[in-house]
């Protein structure tokens, strides 16, 4: 084996989004899949939907998203200009969308879902989230960030340059939390989707922006739009900026759209639009991941890039080939038992919304053709006493699992030989030996799990409780 990293995994659903939990592969590979086209409502409610972000809450579903308002004209229009204002959406499924009549700023539109306007320039990136940080108060259960560079025309306008932080009790009626920005940059920022949220994991705020790096100083020619994060404990008071920077070479990353996955808070994933300036500014979508925090061998925020192509394509319709074509709104989301969804919008304005889907968990997956072959974890410390898998078979393939001591060798009672050939396509999977599903003899110490796969993908596992 090639080392003895040890992965302290509890109960935690580990996904197969990157090596972390593997150790040797042998006839299978790392596959990133491809979200499939789905239908959005026949209102196409994201089609004039600039820097979208997408909230599960319960029952419902929340969108926020940049609109422009029909009576300030657009032929001078720039970067946090009054013409903008923030529009707000509901969903009870995340599929069939509706905009209220919520009457909160008189705009002359219909119907008037404006919840933030006459705040230039706000509206230009505003993006909520919904505050799960332990015993916050209900009157701030949803945050946002919003601002743009003190460089820039809206900032000097208005005096207001950096990234100021808001407040709100229902996502609706928003209020400043400060009249000074809560961070600013020395370099040039800020002017796209800015994301933040609370980190589980982390245990504290989390602030993902858009910043530049150069390859020569001060050389235009040689800048890069890139990544940069800070943290907080309270949401006003930030840490010193940490740079990112994961971007290939002749990449700019025009957003970063990260968040924690919602099955597996401790993964972070992140859909940034990929913009080719030297490829008549055409733009993609990426698929990142990180995993920050402390505990179980993580520690650095740093992304991860084991697929380095398009996750996301534009697509044969040429419109989606331009600059500002193809952006996703902040935030994967169930949408379904065995579904989730990315929406996609246009920063334009332009063009048709897109909604697409993924089996949940399918990001990436390990995947064995028709030749057969497995993929062997590094040693994993768990808690739980059932192994659930997320898979996905052919008609004639199988996996089957063995558990295994530090150094390879099987345990009795949990070869490959005692276990069940798993064949099907579910989203959750105990595996069995026999007539035996518990693995709770072997929890608390480190042991390696062993696929042996044949026509099939591995997207996730889980060690759990039986009352889980």
């Amino acid at each position: 084996m090639t080392d003895e990293i040890v992965r302290n995994i509890a109960n935690r659903r580990e996904l197969f989004i990157d090596h972390y939990l593997i150790d040797r592969m042998l006839g299978t590979n790392l596959e990133l899949q491809t979200p499939i086209p789905a239908p959005l409502s026949p209102l196409d409610a994201f089609a004039d939907a600039g820097y979208a972000t997408v909230i599960q809450d319960g029952m419902l579903y929340h969108a926020w998203y940049r609109a422009l308002r029909p009576d300030i004209s657009q032929e001078q229009a720039y970067d946090g200009y009054p013409g903008e204002y923030t529009a707000y959406m509901l969903s009870a499924d995340g599929i069939h969308w509706k905009k209220p009549d919520l009457g909160i700023y008189n705009l002359g539109i219909q119907p008037n879902n404006a919840v933030l306007a006459h705040h230039a320039p706000f509206s230009h990136n505003f993006s909520p989230m919904i505050d799960c940080r332990p015993g916050v108060a209900e009157d701030e259960r949803f945050k946002a960030l919003a601002g743009l560079h003190s460089s820039s025309e809206a900032a000097q306008q208005t005096g207001k340059g950096g990234l100021y932080a808001f407040t709100s009790p229902d996502g609706i009626h928003w209020r400043l939390m400060q009249e000074k920005a809560v961070i600013t940059s020395e370099k040039f920022a800020f002017d796209s989707q800015n994301i933040s949220f609370w980190s589980e994991c982390e245990g504290c705020y989390v602030c993902y922006y858009r910043t530049w790096y150069f390859t020569e100083e001060d050389n235009w020619g040689k800048a890069y739009r890139t990544i940069s994060r800070r943290v907080s404990t309270d949401y006003v008071h930030w840490e010193e900026e940490e740079a990112l920077m994961p971007n290939e070479e002749g990449e700019h990353l025009y957003t970063n759209q990260t968040s924690p996955y919602f099955r597996a808070p401790h993964i972070y994933i992140s859909l940034p639009t990929r913009f080719m300036a030297a490829r008549g500014d055409s733009t993609d979508i990426l698929f990142m991941t990180s995993r920050p925090g402390k505990d179980a061998g993580r520690g650095s925020p740093k992304f991860d890039r084991t697929f380095r192509g398009a996750f996301i394509k534009p697509g044969i319709d040429p419109a989606r080939w331009g600059n500002r074509s193809n952006y996703t709104a902040q935030n994967v989301v169930p949408t379904g038992e065995n579904e989730m969804s990315i929406y996609l919008s246009s920063n334009s304005m332009k063009h048709s919304g897109r909604r697409m889907v993924l089996r949940t968990d399918g990001f990436a997956a390990v995947h064995a053709g028709w030749e057969g072959g497995e993929m062997v974890t590094r040693p994993v410390i768990f808690s739980g006493d059932r192994l659930e898998i997320n898979y996905s078979t052919s008609a004639a393939g199988s996996i089957q699992v063995e558990i295994q001591e530090m150094d390879g060798s099987p345990i009795p009672g949990y070869c490959q030989a005692d276990c069940e050939i798993i064949v099907g396509d579910q989203i959750s999977r105990i595996v069995r030996w026999g007539d035996n599903e518990s693995v709770s003899a072997m929890a608390g110490k480190p042991v390696r799990l062993r696929f042996v796969m044949q026509e099939a993908d591995l997207f996730s596992i889980r060690f759990k409780d039986k009352k889980n």
